[in-house]
């Protein structure tokens, strides 16, 4: 797991400063803070997927881990959302969004253990579109 956190931290920290290498050649500097900002909160939502994966696992001990997993997701998406104009992101955001709202709504129907594949799907595009 500790393995698994560095190698995607060396990973968000090179993309980063490909991003700014290459926005700052390109581009002013509110496009690069923009596409860095996405990045960042990509990143976060990728730990927040680490930790639904992981309550969906415990389920049987604390339901509540499912709950604040997605919590989190939804203030990491609202700040992707107020702080971009690119399509792209902006249809990955709304595709977790439907998303962490389908995982609840298999919680409150009684599933302690729903199926999350749609929302590491749409993380995993997010992140993708994030990238330059």
């Amino acid at each position: 797991m500790a393995a698994s956190r560095r190698r995607r931290t060396t990973a968000v920290a090179a993309t980063l400063a490909a991003v700014a290498l290459t926005a700052g050649l390109t581009t002013g500097c509110s496009a690069v803070d923009k596409a860095l900002d996405c990045v960042r909160t990509a990143d976060a939502i990728a730990d927040s997927v680490t930790e639904l994966q992981q309550a969906v696992a415990n389920a049987s001990d604390d339901v509540t881990q499912l709950e604040e997993s997605l919590d989190s997701i939804e203030r990491n998406l609202g700040e992707i959302s107020d702080k971009t104009d690119n399509a792209d992101v902006g249809k990955a955001v709304d595709d977790l969004e439907q998303a962490t709202a389908d995982v609840r709504t298999s919680l409150k129907d009684g599933d302690n253990t729903p199926d999350i594949s749609p929302v590491t799907d749409a993380a995993g595009e997010l992140t993708k579109v994030c990238t330059p």
